[in-house]
C-alpha cells in the first residue's frame, strides 16, 4: 500500500491532541470505538481494484459458454484478431503451450478427476464457463473481440439436481473418474449406536430439507490487475479475502515460484467467501500480462459474477430425530446430497463432507450418524459462502426440534430447554467430534425468549392483541394475517489454522500493525488498533494498521470462517507484547536499573523503588521515568544493551489449540398473509455469545449484515436452472437479494462468556447472522401457518401454494 494509504489522514482517523500524544483513555477493548475505515468509504476515497490502473494497462474479457453441457466442436478466432484494438485472443491450445499448467488447485479428491482450467478443453461443464480470452486497448473493444469468436458446440444432456445427479442412472457422467458423479461420500458418528438410539426411541419424526443455493452478491465483483516484468515477475492487485493464499494458487496455476508474485489486495467491497476462492478470472489476468508484457485488467461484469462465481449451499437433505414422550432426544440421523458444480475449487468438493459436525447444535444428544455425499452437476462450481457448512447443519437440527415438538404437543422453547448442554459440562464433546470450549446455552435462550415475549406469543389458548390494541382469537389478527414465532438456538465454529500479526514501533514511538488477514468490512484497522493499544497502553491514535500486501508480512491465512479476531488478534497482541518485553529492556538501560525494577503504564516506564545506595548515587531514583516514544529513539541508536539488536518489533505466528463455538438464540415473529403468501418480518431479535467482544459496535454490525444475509436467503434467494443447465437467475432482477425495505430493524442483544482457549477470551462473529436467521424465519412461518415444513426461500408464491395443498385449494 502507499503512503498515502497508511496514513491517518488517508483512512480518516480524526485525532485530537490528547489521542495523539497525551494520556491514553483507558482500556480501549470492549468499548464502542468509531470505525477507523468508514470516512475513506463513505467520501469515495477508498481505492478498489478496478480503480487501480498502471499507465497502459488493457482489458480482458472473456468467451463464455452457451450451454450447461457440450462438447467443443471449434473455435474460431480469426475475425476477433483482425479487430482494431485487440491484442491477442487465447483459448486452451494457447495456455497448453506454454510453461503454465493452467489449471487452477484442486484438493480433498480422490480419482482421477481433473481441476478447473482456466479455459475449457474440450468440454463445457456449466453455463458460463471461460471458453476463450480476449485482451484489447479497452474494455469495450474486448466486449466486440468476445462478440466475434465463434464457438462450435455439441450440445449433451445436463443434469443440476445434486441428488439426481447421484441416483439417477439415466443421467449424464460428469467425470470418469467420479462414478455416479459423487465426488466423495463421508460419514461422521456412529451409524450403529444411532440405529440403536432410534429403536429405543417413544417416537421418531423425518423431514426432507431443500438448503437453497445463494449467489454471493457482494458490492464489488470480483476483479484483478496483474503487471509483469521480466525481472521482478508479478504483481497482482486484485479483489481477495486471503492475499497469500491468492499468491500460492497463482503460483500453482502460472507454474512459478511464489516469490515471483505479489498480491495487492486494497478494499474489497464485501467478500463472503466468494473472494477467498481462486478463479480463472485473476489467473488469466497474469498468465496475458506476461504473454503481452503489459498492464492487464478484468473486472467481472455482475452477470458473469453470477455465471461463473462460485455459488454457496444447495443441499438435499433427508434427516431424522428419535425424541421420548418427554422430550429427550436420543438421536439425530442426517444424509445430504451437496451440489458440488461442474468443477471442484480448491477444497470445495470435500468441504461438504464436514458439515455434519455442528448437528449436535446446542443439544446433548447421545448418537448421531451423518452421511454426506458431495455430487458433480452441470452448475456453477460451489465453495463456502458465509457460514461454510454451518448454516445448512444447524438448519437441518433447528428444524427437526421444531417438527419433533409438533409431534409431541410440546412448547418448542420447552423441548429446546430439556435437551441444553448445561453449562458446568464445558469443554463439551459431541458425538460427531467437536469439542465445544465454553458455553452457556440457557442464559442466552432464556434473554432471547423474554426480550421478544415468547409466553404471550405462544398462548394460543387465550386472548392475543395486535400492535395496535385489537382484541383477536387463536393467532388469526383483524387484518386477516397470521402471527408467528420461531427460534433458533446455534453454535458457530470459529477460528482455526494460524496467523501472522507484525507490530513495528517506530523511531517516533508510533506504532504500525500488520495482520496477514484482510478486512472486507470486518472492521480490522479498528479492532486490531484497539487491541494493541492496550497491549502498549498507548493512545489508539497511534496504533496504525495495515493488510492485504504480500510483501509487508511473510505469509497469512486471511479472512474467513469467523477467524480474524480469535486468531489475528491473538497474533498482533502476542507481538505487541513482546515488543514491550524488549521495550522494557531498552528502558531499564535508559534509567540504569535492573528490569525488573521497570514498571509500564499510561505510556511511560517508571523505576519501582531503589535497590540501595548504589543505585542511588547512579541516579536511579523511584521516581524517574522514561517514555515510550524515547525508548523507541533509543532503540534505533548505538548503546543498546548486549544481546539486543537495533529496532523495535517483532512478528507472531499464532495457532490456536482447539476450535472457539460461538453461540447464541435468534428469535422472529412474522406476520403471514394465508391469501397472497406475503410474509413480513416484524421483529428479529439476536442474543449472541461471542466471548469478549472488543468493540460492540462493530460485533453487533456483524451481526446485523448476517442477518440480512440469512433472511435473504429464507425469504428470498434462489438460483435457478433450467433441464439444459442454463442459469435463468442471472441478474439483480432475476435473483432476489433483499432490499433496505425488506428487512425489520434488527434487535441485538449478547451474554458474554469467554473462551479459555485464548487470551484474550474471544470467539468469532461474523458468520451468525446467516447460521441462525433461516431457521428463526421457517420456524416463525410454519407457526403462523400450523405446518409441518416449507422449503426456503419463503416466497410469496411458495407461501401461498403451501396453504392452498393445506387447505386442498
Amino acid at each position: 500500500m502507499s503512503d498515502a494509504e497508511s496514513s491517518d489522514t488517508a483512512r480518516g482517523v480524526e485525532l485530537d491532541a490528547n489521542d495523539a500524544e497525551g494520556d491514553t483513555d483507558g482500556t480501549y477493548t470492549g468499548s464502542r470505538e468509531k470505525r477507523r475505515e468508514d470516512a475513506a468509504l463513505l467520501t469515495g476515497r477508498a481505492e478498489y481494484t478496478d480503480d487501480h490502473e498502471p499507465p497502459g494497462t488493457v482489458s480482458l474479457a472473456f468467451v463464455r459458454s452457451e450451454h450447461g453441457h457440450a462438447t467443443i466442436e471449434g473455435i474460431d478466432t480469426s475475425a476477433a484478431e483482425a479487430m482494431d484494438g485487440v491484442l491477442g485472443v487465447y483459448t486452451w491450445g494457447d495456455i497448453e503451450a506454454s510453461t503454465s499448467p493452467g489449471r487452477l488447485p484442486l484438493s480433498g479428491l480422490e480419482g482421477e478427476i481433473p481441476a478447473h482450467p482456466v479455459l475449457a478443453t474440450d468440454r463445457v461443464r456449466y453455463h458460463g464457463q471461460p471458453v476463450a480470452a480476449v485482451v484489447a486497448e479497452d474494455r469495450y473493444r474486448a466486449r466486440d473481440g468476445v462478440a466475434a469468436v465463434d464457438v462450435e458446440y455439441e450440445p449433451l444432456e445436463a443434469v443440476v439436481d445434486p441428488q439426481e445427479a447421484a441416483t439417477d442412472t439415466n443421467v449424464p457422467q460428469i467425470f470418469e473418474g467420479a462414478p455416479d458423479n459423487v465426488a466423495t461420500s463421508a460419514e461422521l458418528g456412529d451409524a450403529d449406536a444411532t440405529d440403536d438410539a432410534f429403536e429405543a426411541a417413544d417416537r421418531t419424526v423425518e423431514i426432507d430439507l431443500t438448503n437453497n443455493r445463494l449467489i454471493p452478491s457482494a458490492l464489488e465483483p470480483r476483479a484483478a490487475v496483474a503487471e509483469f516484468d521480466p525481472d521482478d515477475g508479478f504483481t497482482v492487485t486484485m479483489t481477495s479475502q486471503s492475499p497469500h493464499g491468492h499468491r500460492r494458487k497463482l503460483a500453482h496455476t502460472l507454474g512459478v515460484r511464489e516469490g515471483e508474485i505479489r498480491v495487492v489486495s486494497p478494499h474489497v467491497g464485501g467478500g463472503f467467501g466468494h473472494k477467498g476462492h481462486h478463479h480463472p478470472g485473476e489467473a488469466m489476468a497474469a498468465w496475458c500480462a506476461r504473454d503481452l508484457e503489459r498492464s492487464v485488467k478484468w473486472t467481472a461484469t455482475r452477470s458473469e459474477n453470477y455465471l461463473e462465481g462460485a455459488h454457496g449451499r444447495d443441499h438435499r437433505t433427508t434427516a431424522a430425530l428419535a425424541v421420548d414422550d418427554d422430550g429427550t432426544i436420543r438421536g439425530l440421523s442426517a444424509e445430504t446430497y451437496a451440489n458440488v458444480g461442474g468443477y471442484g475449487l480448491g477444497s470445495g468438493a470435500s468441504m461438504p463432507a464436514r458439515y455434519g459436525r455442528l448437528l449436535a447444535g446446542q443439544y446433548a444428544i447421545d448418537a448421531i450418524h451423518c452421511e454426506t455425499h458431495t455430487v458433480f452437476t452441470n452448475t456453477a462450481p460451489i465453495h463456502s459462502y458465509r457460514g461454510a457448512g454451518r448454516p445448512e447443519a444447524i438448519y437441518v437440527t433447528e428444524r427437526l426440534v421444531d417438527v419433533a415438538a409438533d409431534e409431541l404437543e410440546m412448547d418448542p422453547a420447552e423441548l429446546r430447554r430439556r435437551n441444553l448442554i448445561p453449562s458446568d459440562a464445558f469443554p463439551y464433546e459431541t458425538p460427531v467430534g467437536a469439542t465445544y470450549d465454553s458455553g452457556d446455552y440457557e442464559s442466552a435462550m432464556e434473554k432471547g425468549l423474554e426480550a421478544i415475549e415468547y409466553d404471550d406469543l405462544r398462548d394460543r389458548s387465550g386472548t392475543t392483541w395486535d400492535s395496535s390494541g385489537k382484541e383477536v382469537e387463536n393467532g388469526e389478527m383483524n387484518d386477516g394475517r397470521l402471527r408467528g414465532v420461531g427460534i433458533a438456538n446455534y453454535v458457530e465454529s470459529t477460528g482455526g489454522g494460524f496467523e501472522s500479526g507484525l507490530v513495528r514501533v517506530l523511531p517516533d514511538g508510533d506504532v504500525e500493525v500488520y495482520a496477514g488477514t484482510h478486512s472486507h468490512g470486518q472492521g480490522h484497522e479498528t479492532t486490531y488498533a484497539q487491541l494493541v493499544a492496550d497491549a502498549l497502553s498507548l493512545p489508539l491514535g497511534r496504533i496504525h494498521v495495515s493488510e492485504g500486501d504480500t510483501e509487508a508480512i511473510p505469509t497469512g491465512t486471511g479472512t474467513f470462517g469467523s477467524r480474524s479476531t480469535i486468531v489475528g488478534g491473538n497474533a498482533v497482541v502476542t507481538s505487541a507484547e513482546t515488543v514491550l518485553s524488549k521495550a522494557r529492556r531498552i528502558a531499564a538501560a535508559e534509567l540504569e536499573v535492573d528490569p525488573g525494577r521497570v514498571t509500564y503504564d499510561d505510556g511511560a516506564f517508571t523505576v519501582s523503588g531503589t535497590d540501595g545506595p548504589e543505585a542511588v548515587e547512579a541516579g536511579a531514583r523511584g521516581d524517574e521515568t522514561v517514555s515510550f516514544a524515547a525508548v523507541a529513539r533509543a532503540a534505533y541508536s548505538r548503546g543498546l544493551p548486549d544481546g539486543l539488536e537495533p529496532g523495535l518489533e517483532a512478528t507472531t505466528f499464532y495457532e490456536l489449540d482447539g476450535t472457539a463455538y460461538t453461540f447464541g438464540t435468534h428469535a422472529c415473529t412474522v406476520a403471514v398473509d394465508p391469501a397472497t403468501g406475503d410474509v413480513e418480518i416484524e421483529r428479529y431479535l439476536a442474543v449472541d455469545d461471542c466471548g469478549e467482544r472488543v468493540n460492540p459496535t462493530i460485533v453487533e454490525g456483524q451481526v446485523h449484515g448476517g442477518v440480512a444475509q440469512g433472511i435473504g436467503q429464507a425469504r428470498y434467494e434462489q438460483v435457478a436452472y433450467d433441464e439444459d443447465g442454463t442459469l435463468l437467475t442471472d441478474a439483480m432482477d432475476s435473483y432476489g437479494v433483499p432490499r433496505a425495505a425488506d428487512l425489520p430493524p434488527i434487535e441485538t442483544d449478547a451474554t458474554v462468556t469467554p473462551s479459555p482457549l485464548n487470551a484474550l477470551g474471544v470467539k468469532g462473529i461474523g458468520e451468525a447472522g446467516t447460521i441462525a436467521a433461516p431457521p428463526a424465519v421457517v420456524n416463525a412461518v410454519c407457526d403462523a401457518l400450523d405446518i409441518a415444513h416449507v422449503d426456503m426461500p419463503l416466497t410469496e408464491e411458495r407461501v401461498w401454494r403451501k396453504v392452498s395443498d393445506e387447505r386442498g385449494d
